[in-house]
């Protein structure tokens, strides 16, 4: 059997066995009317597609792109595991799955953020100070807002916290040395994903944030937006996690397929 044939089996039993085993813990079936839990079956079934084409497609390219690629198709995996647990939590409790989604993000948002320093390293040196500075941002920022909702720590000072150091990653990326490589070193297409790439870090991320403060730091109760926020999370990550992956893919395939 072809290389790839047998990463596409392999993706479709594990996403079988996962679907499968989560659904069967549950006994409950989707409810027609429940918005919320159909977005988190449209995006956890997405994620799956996502990944097999990002695995399958590091065929395709050269190789200073397939860790890029491999790392794309990574973040969708660990992202559709997780959103198949996530969805049965909700069908069952109708409840967030707070802790479920945060593992995830401790999983690939810095997955995600170490594009930027894998696609520097493809066109140039970029040093490890550019890997260590944009892990550490993104750790600080997931690690904090966590224990502001989990009741750790003042929901205010969690929220001020992580946004700080999401600004530190912001910095890195847009003015730092990552930002000063991205924008004049690397060739055109790099270029522009490296500019759509940051721009999904101040946009697609802002939802998040935005969230946090509605749900937590408005008066309200929590409980009464979470079927919004849940929506507006689980839409938000098909941007943030498959949308970034796509330009990674197209950086990488116009690339090889320029030389």
């Amino acid at each position: 059997m072809p290389q790839n044939k047998k990463v596409l089996a392999a993706l479709l039993a594990l996403g079988s066995f996962v679907s499968t085993s989560a659904f069967a813990e549950s006994g409950k079936v989707l409810d027609q009317n429940d918005f919320v839990g159909i977005s988190f079956w449209i995006i956890s079934m997405a994620l799956v597609a996502a990944t097999a084409f990002f695995f399958l497609e590091t065929q395709r390219v050269a190789g200073k792109w397939k860790t890029s690629l491999t790392v794309s198709g990574l973040v969708t995996l660990v992202a559709a595991t997780h959103y198949f647990y996530m969805r049965e939590v909700w069908i069952q409790t109708a409840s967030t799955p707070t802790v479920y989604r945060y593992i995830d993000w401790l999983i690939t948002v810095p997955l995600l953020i170490t594009e930027f320093y894998l696609i520097l390293r493809a066109i140039g040196k970029a040093s490890a100070g550019i890997f260590w500075r944009l892990i550490g941002g993104t750790t600080a920022m997931l690690v904090l807002g966590y224990m502001g909702e989990a009741g750790y720590m003042g929901v205010w000072p969690a929220f001020i916290l992580s946004t700080l150091a999401w600004f530190f990653v912001i910095y890195e990326i847009y003015a730092g040395e990552a930002g000063k490589m991205g924008t004049t070193q690397a060739p055109p297409a790099v270029q522009a994903a490296y500019k759509t790439m940051r721009a999904i870090v101040v946009f697609g991320w802002a939802v998040y944030p935005i969230g946090y403060f509605a749900g937590y730091l408005t008066g309200g109760n929590p409980a009464d937006s979470m079927s919004t926020l849940n929506i507006v999370y689980n839409f938000a990550d098909v941007v943030n996690k498959i949308g970034f992956g796509v330009i990674i893919w197209n950086v990488a395939v116009t690339s090889s397929e320029s030389h």
